[in-house]
């Protein structure tokens, strides 16, 4: 029994003594598992985060690669953009139709096909339609038509071989002012073919050189600095009225002052062309006051270009007249001879879209050149033309257009019924809107001219009449 006793109080004992650490034990294996539990879900939340990196890694890696591939199809696309611009610039342009000759000369053909439809007040000096440019004094009555007769054919021939560094070439060019088949009921619509010009060309290119021959516009017409118009291209707006010069035949010589090198490039052009008078004797059969002894007319121009901004020009005109005629016995009402002289100056300037052209010229005796209002006698005149021009886009622009021709009044009355048929002062307004798209254009023009006359010296009459055309150009 004691031993029992003893057993149970050391049992007792024991337990006594371990059950604090029993419980401690149990304590920390619940702080282990806790612990395990947070790591485990830390652990499954880094994985996650390292799976979203990842995702995110790979949608990064993707969008650069995108990007890299869009970069790179863009500097293709560049590529092939610059090597297509690249190709485009180097083919020259069109060439107009050609051809070669048999003896080896290149032939090219080219011009124009122009319509106009029209409607104005008055009749009109040297006609109606495309060549309408001052009202006739006194005409009445409107009218209306279709004209082509601006439509134009050229060609240029090139490559003839001369002597040492010279070559050769020659224009021909043709219209339909000569003219209508006859005057019957069908003749209007059958005008006739004109020629305009017709010269040989030789040039030196090392020099800087070139001689024409043959008939072509003399240095006084201003070829390079016309005003802007569909409709009125064989006779320009003005013409006559503001705007002098005409075709003969003749010679020039002109001559590159500062061939070859930079900057603004200078030409002095010197004309000596067939003389020109309404008489005496035939106008057809070179038996005019201008022709008299061989009296050419002399003219010379300096022009000066810098190409697409701007051009100056300035020429100077003189002729002989002899109103004996070519035998010298003809009657001389007024006096007998007297100089036709002219000086004329014009240029252009082409700031950004803007376009302003302008010719000035003071003369006497240039009726044979278009001045005086194309009356003839010892008459002094002043005239000129200003126009300005906006091109709003590439295929849209607009111009405004002023020309005055004003013969000195005295000198008018004084040649009455000799040359003179009391023209006193024209006034010229137009504008126009055109659209062009290659190498087509079209065009709404409005025309307005303001003539004023004398019958007797003391009276004074105004005309005044109004063209509104619509004009389709072709160029080919």
């Amino acid at each position: 029994m004691k031993r029992h006793a003893l057993f149970l109080a050391l049992t007792a004992l024991g337990l006594t003594v371990t059950a604090p650490v029993f419980a401690q034990s149990q304590s920390r294996d619940a702080q282990i598992k806790a612990l395990k539990a947070i790591v485990e879900k830390q652990q499954q939340q880094l994985n996650q985060q390292q799976q979203d990196l990842a995702t995110l890694h790979a949608a990064l890696t993707q969008l650069q690669s995108q990007q890299t591939q869009q970069q790179t199809q863009i500097q293709q696309t560049q590529q092939v953009q610059q090597t297509q611009a690249a190709a485009i610039a180097a083919v020259p342009p069109p060439s107009k139709p050609s051809f070669t000759a048999g003896n080896g000369l290149s032939v090219s053909f080219n011009g124009f096909i122009d319509a106009t439809a029209f409607s104005q007040t008055k009749n009109y000096t040297f006609g109606n339609g495309q060549n309408a440019e001052y009202p006739i004094p006194g005409s009445k009555g409107s009218l209306s038509g279709v004209d082509v007769r601006n439509t134009r054919f050229m060609f240029d021939l090139t490559g003839a071989k001369i002597a040492g560094d010279w070559t050769g070439g020659a224009h021909l060019e043709m219209d339909f002012f000569g003219g209508n088949n006859g005057t019957g009921a069908y003749s209007q619509q059958q005008p006739l073919p004109r020629l305009r010009q017709a010269y040989m060309v030789l040039e030196d290119p090392v020099t800087g050189s070139t001689v024409k021959i043959g008939q072509m516009w003399d240095l006084m017409f201003p070829l390079d600095d016309l005003p802007d118009s569909l409709s009125h291209i064989a006779f320009p707006l003005a013409y006559g009225a503001g705007i002098i010069g005409w075709r003969f035949p003749g010679a020039i010589w002109s001559q590159d002052l500062n061939h070859g090198s930079t900057g603004p490039a200078w030409r002095l052009d010197v004309g000596v062309f067939e003389g020109n008078w309404n008489g005496p004797g035939s106008n057809i059969n070179y038996l005019t006051a201008g022709n008299a002894g061989f009296r050419p007319q002399v003219e010379a121009k300096l022009h000066v270009e810098q190409e697409k901004e701007w051009m100056f020009f300035a020429a100077a005109h003189y002729s002989q007249i002899d109103l004996a005629g070519v035998g010298g016995t003809e009657p001389t009402p007024v006096k007998r001879e007297f100089g036709s002289e002219a000086f004329e100056v014009g240029g252009q300037w082409t700031p950004g879209p803007w376009v302003f052209k302008s010719v000035l010229y003071t003369g006497r005796g240039i009726g044979e050149i278009f001045g005086d209002l194309s009356q003839f006698g010892d008459i002094k005149d002043d005239g000129g033309y200003v126009s300005g021009g906006y091109k709003f886009t590439q295929h849209w622009s607009a111009n405004l257009f002023y020309a005055l021709s004003k013969p000195t009044a005295s000198d008018v009355i004084r040649w009455m019924g000799n040359g003179s048929t009391g023209l006193l002062k024209n006034h010229m307004y137009a504008a126009n809107v055109e659209y062009t798209v290659g190498d087509y254009s079209f065009a709404l023009e409005w025309i307005h001219s303001i003539l004023l006359t004398t019958t007797n010296g003391d009276n004074r009459i105004n005309t005044s009449g109004n063209q509104v055309n619509l004009s389709a150009f072709y160029k080919f």
